[in-house]
């Protein structure tokens, strides 16, 4: 099937309007012949006279009476594709963005955010959502706008990633535990019991391969989903949580923070998006924010 010359919407749209072929010439710079051509096409494809004489002018048939406000908004709808993005003004700005973080985020880095947002663009809403694993489905179907966490293996290779900051581990007890007191050597930590965080339940991981040359192991009293758990029941416990130090900053408040006694390596911590998003002011201005939130 040969494609339509679409070109020729914006010409009936003019015809339609002006009901004239000389008046439709000089909108669109033609020719009186050019136009009475292009009308001559438009018939042709449309299968309609569309234009019919009336005494000295041209009246509308039914058909381009029907066309009329069709042919109209499709002339608008394209233009407004083809406009350049206007300059993002934050103060009309009305939508919502939905950010899925990982544990610790919106407790520690929420405020400022909110703070951010709230104070430059009024009309806008965050959504905070909990990850719950790194599947990038949602920034693909774009139900989620921004994700922050660690990249692996389960991230989309197209997903867009930013380094925000890198975040260690730390051991956390309550106030008056033995730990609290004295050096921290890898035999006091690991002689301890401990609470191990794991999304899908393990209970070994890097902090247990770093004590294994060490002829050392963990004992692990209980296995939390999320570093907040892990937190709130050492305050109450005797346990030993391990946790990073920056997602879990506000939580360890009141609370005896120590260096691990083993070398754990660092994660990154990243913002993710959508390559899609990449152009949309509004999204750009979000993870500015975001940086910035997590800078301070």
């Amino acid at each position: 099937m040969e494609r339509p010359d679409l070109n020729l919407l914006f010409t009936l749209d003019v015809l339609l309007a002006e009901g004239s072929v000389a008046g439709a010439a000089r909108r669109l710079r033609l020719s009186p012949s050019a136009m009475s051509r292009a009308l001559a096409r438009l018939r042709e494809t449309t299968g309609d006279p569309l234009l019919v004489r009336a005494g000295r002018g041209l009246v509308p048939t039914p058909r381009a009476t029907e066309l009329r406000e069709r042919v109209r908004q499709l002339v608008e709808d394209g233009a407004a594709v083809l406009r350049p993005v206007e300059k993002l003004n934050l103060k009309r700005l009305i939508r919502t963005f939905t950010l899925r973080t990982s544990e610790g985020f919106v407790e520690n880095f929420g405020p400022a955010l909110v703070a951010r947002v709230c104070a430059r663009a009024p009309g806008v809403r965050l959504r905070f959502v909990q990850k719950v694993d790194r599947d990038s489905t949602g920034l693909r179907d774009g139900s989620v706008d921004l994700e922050t966490g660690v990249v692996g293996k389960a991230t989309g290779p197209e997903v867009r990633a930013q380094a925000l900051f890198r975040d260690r581990f730390v051991g956390v007890v309550r106030m008056g535990h033995p730990l609290s007191q004295g050096d921290v050597t890898p035999a006091r930590y690991a002689a301890g019991r401990h609470i191990a965080v794991s999304r899908t339940g393990r209970e070994e991981g890097p902090i247990d391969e770093a004590l294994q040359p060490l002829g050392l192991g963990r004992s692990i009293a209980t296995i939390v989903g999320g570093f907040s758990t892990a937190v709130a029941l050492a305050r109450e416990t005797d346990l030993i949580a391990t946790v990073p130090e920056r997602h879990t900053g506000i939580l360890r408040a009141g609370m005896h923070t120590f260096p691990l006694p083993v070398s754990v390596p660092e994660v990154t911590v990243s913002l993710l998006w959508h390559p899609r998003m990449d152009g949309d002011p509004a999204h750009r201005w979000l993870r500015g924010c975001v940086r910035d939130a997590c800078a301070e």
